[in-house]
């Protein structure tokens, strides 16, 4: 039985044999596209460099891809690393997207602003499950209405993790870890001839952060650490909290349900439609609860999302809905923590999260394949937190419905003195670049200006 890890032991950094030093990247446009018109990274320098694909072995290597927008001479404070999060999700365009959201802002002047294709995913050496659409979602399991659910997701899960150990890159599969990317960060920052880097991350993209600050406390310049993670990263405690951030964050919808109900007719109160998301979930099936929780993280979706509730419309697929995507970001979850190994385990927390969280706890609680996962820990997970420089800025909404302000107060904690944690009267995921004018300003002021806040607070 794997047992959920209690005590996290620090990664040994600098135990694993020294690899030869990285080359310098050449620069060349165009960048790939990932078959999307208009490029997402038009006017951006893409350059490939090779990583170690395990660093306690570093002769075998695989491959990333970077992208960069040059800063500007003269205004130029070094490099900024952006990640989107995930994992899963590509990063080249990152730069091309900070240029034309924060462009009067100076910021992307500031910087070489630097964006990657994280080690097994897109353009950088990819890893596969081979996974048909179906089970493409099978990092959280449908909504459970008993122990006989569970069973079901058990057995399908079960079989997700059997495909990901037999697929063609399962000789990759051990090394795709968080620590492994935070390693492979350190590896971009010496290509390019840094000693220090600035680092964005959203999401997930938090915990890489947060993992690379821990890991390498005296090479950090700026760090900020957006919708942030729990210090466990995205292990069973993470997952069940989406449940948590769908209570916090539904209201918000409810609200503006209400305030159109002569457009949509989904009820003139947030009671009443709340009661007509039961009523839906009832009619629709589990698939209903998972389409509302994704369309809660940005308020630009309540029009589709009130739209396919009241049956004049359906939310189509998005660009990371395909094998790559859902194989990665399996394979770092299964692979940085310890789950629950036993299908009765999670028949007990589905029921209890019921009680306690009836929209969506028991989709949050339900088995994935990491359950059955096949492979064994290669390294204790990453500790987040010890002893460093005071420069990590940790931003969260009051309202986020997959990473809530619990896990944002737990990373806060375990960096002690070296955080601040500034929160946003706002819901959804994601702050920095996004229609928040205070939490725009917050981020600008530490990445641009070098402000760090002088205590944790409410962004005013």
């Amino acid at each position: 039985m794997r047992k959920i890890l209690l005590s996290l032991a620090f990664l040994p950094v600098l135990a694993a044999p020294p690899a030869e030093a990285a080359p310098s990247p050449k620069w060349t446009v165009p960048c790939p596209d990932y078959g999307l018109s208009p490029s997402p990274t038009a006017g951006l320098e893409c350059a490939t460099l090779r990583v170690p694909l395990d660093y306690a072995h570093p002769e075998r290597t695989i491959e990333l891809t970077l992208s960069r927008r040059a800063g500007v001479p003269g205004k130029r404070r070094g490099v900024l690393l952006m990640n989107p999060g995930g994992p899963g999700s590509p990063g080249l365009a990152m730069p091309a997207q900070l240029a034309r959201r924060m462009g009067g802002s100076g910021l992307p002047d500031a910087y070489d602003v630097i964006g990657f294709d994280p080690r097994g995913t897109g353009y950088s050496t990819p890893v596969t499950c081979d996974l048909t659409p179906e089970p493409r979602g099978a990092v959280l399991g449908p909504y459970a209405e008993g122990p006989r659910d569970v069973a079901a997701t058990a057995a399908k899960a079960r079989a997700v993790a059997r495909q990901c150990a037999t697929a063609s890159t399962k000789d990759l599969l051990p090394h795709m870890t968080t620590a492994n990317t935070a390693r492979d960060l350190d590896r971009i920052r010496e290509a390019l001839g840094e000693e220090k880097i600035s680092y964005y991350g959203v999401s997930y993209g938090s915990y890489l952060g947060a993992a690379y600050a821990s890991m390498f406390p005296g090479r950090g310049y700026r760090i900020v650490l957006d919708s942030v993670l729990g210090p466990g990263g995205l292990d069973y405690r993470a997952q069940l909290r989406f449940a948590e951030g769908f209570d916090d964050r539904f209201p918000d919808f409810a609200a503006w349900a209400a305030r159109r109900d002569d457009g949509y007719h989904l009820g003139r109160t947030e009671a009443a439609v709340t009661a007509k998301f039961f009523a839906l979930a009832a009619a629709r099936g589990p698939g209903f609860r998972a389409g509302t929780w994704n369309a809660l993280y940005d308020d630009a979706l309540f029009p589709v999302l009130a739209a396919d509730w009241a049956g004049t419309a359906r939310a189509a697929g998005g660009p990371l809905d395909g094998d790559n995507h859902a194989a990665l970001q399996l394979q770092v979850l299964c692979n940085d923590s310890d789950w629950p190994g036993r299908i009765g385990t999670y028949q007990l927390v589905v029921e209890r999260e019921r009680r306690r969280h009836p929209m969506f706890g028991p989709a949050a609680a339900n088995v994935n394949p990491c359950a059955f996962w096949p492979a064994g820990r290669a390294e204790p997970a990453v500790r987040v937190g010890g002893p460093g420089p005071a420069n990590v800025l940790l931003v969260q909404n009051l309202r986020d419905p997959a990473t809530p302000l619990s896990g944002a107060r737990e990373t806060r904690a375990a960096f002690g003195s070296r955080a601040r944690l500034v929160t946003v009267d706002a819901g959804g995921h994601g702050v920095f670049t996004r229609e928040n004018a205070c939490g725009n300003r917050l981020v600008l002021g530490y990445l641009r200006d070098g402000v760090f806040p002088a205590a944790d607070g409410p962004c005013r």
